[in-house]
């Protein structure tokens, strides 16, 4: 269903916040052709980390791989913001290793605002 207002332009789809979450909904509907509005109290948020900046680990390092193969922001963001990339429970077997990457906030934080403005 379309959104639109008096003089406005017509949206597919409306993404409310700029997380993780956010920028991943836009892109995807952005990836399949909707018009898409992504809605943030502060544009220069968009991609911010919160104070932890780590990406992946035990659980979510599998998550991440599955929004990597997608085409997901995350997975190319990491890559150009990562500054330290480990393998967890390397002493364990192949099911229990997760992959975590350390980023810099900014870096990876304007890498995700590029991505967003580049390729959508």
């Amino acid at each position: 269903r379309m959104l639109s207002g008096k003089g406005s332009t017509e949206y597919d789809v409306v993404v409310i916040g700029g997380g993780h979450a956010g920028t991943e909904a836009a892109a995807a509907a952005a990836r399949i052709g909707a018009r898409t509005a992504l809605l943030t109290q502060r544009l220069d948020t968009i991609g911010e980390m919160s104070c932890n900046p780590s990406i992946g680990g035990i659980g979510k390092g599998h998550l991440v791989k599955e929004i990597d193969a997608m085409g997901g922001v995350m997975g190319s963001a990491i890559d150009q913001g990562g500054i330290h990339f480990r393998m967890l429970n390397r002493r364990k077997g192949e099911a229990v290793w997760g992959p975590r990457a350390q980023a810099d906030r900014d870096l990876y934080k304007a890498a995700v605002q590029r991505t967003l403005v580049d390729d959508y």
